[in-house]
């Protein structure tokens, strides 16, 4: 599984924790083998190859996102700004920062990990399913519900308790 895995992530880091996750789908659906469609081994290499698939097509997404964000600077969405304007913005980023953690802390837990998976780990909501082993209606709806929450609380409060 290992070397599948190396052979289409390019990478022993990434072909280890795809290795991992392809271990833990094949503990939790043990049940669902069926060695009348095929060998044990097959099963492996089928969950291995999807699994390594999806890793390619989540770092893809994370790399076309910094090109984006790195075409926006190109396009005079950055500026250079004096010592003590990036300073204030320094100071603004952090209280921002901290309201964020503040009003994140008050979601649910099953909320506050599928919005820090998406946003913060660049996870789709289907590999969000995957990773916490929930039915993506329920991701989806955490995702929605928490994200309700917070724009309520930045609405009402601009983020301060």
């Amino acid at each position: 599984m290992f070397k599948l895995a190396r052979a289409i992530v390019g990478g022993d880091a990434d072909a280890e924790e795809v290795t991992m996750d392809v271990f833990l789908q094949v503990w939790r659906g043990a049940a669902g083998f069926d060695h009348t469609r095929g060998s044990a081994r097959t099963w492996l290499a089928m969950v291995a190859r999807s699994r390594a698939l999806d890793h390619v097509r989540s770092r893809d997404r994370r790399q076309a996102a910094h090109a984006r964000a790195a075409e926006r600077v190109g396009e005079g969405m950055a500026v250079e700004v004096s010592p003590a304007v990036a300073a204030d913005q320094r100071t603004l980023a952090s209280e921002i920062r901290t309201a964020l953690e503040r009003a994140l802390s008050d979601l649910s837990p099953d909320q506050r990990r599928a919005i820090e998976l998406a946003y913060f780990a660049g996870l789709s909501q289907s590999e969000i399913a995957r990773r916490l082993d929930e039915p993506l209606g329920t991701v989806k709806t955490r995702i929605r519900d928490g994200m309700r929450n917070l724009r309520d609380r930045f609405a009402t409060t601009g983020g301060r308790s």
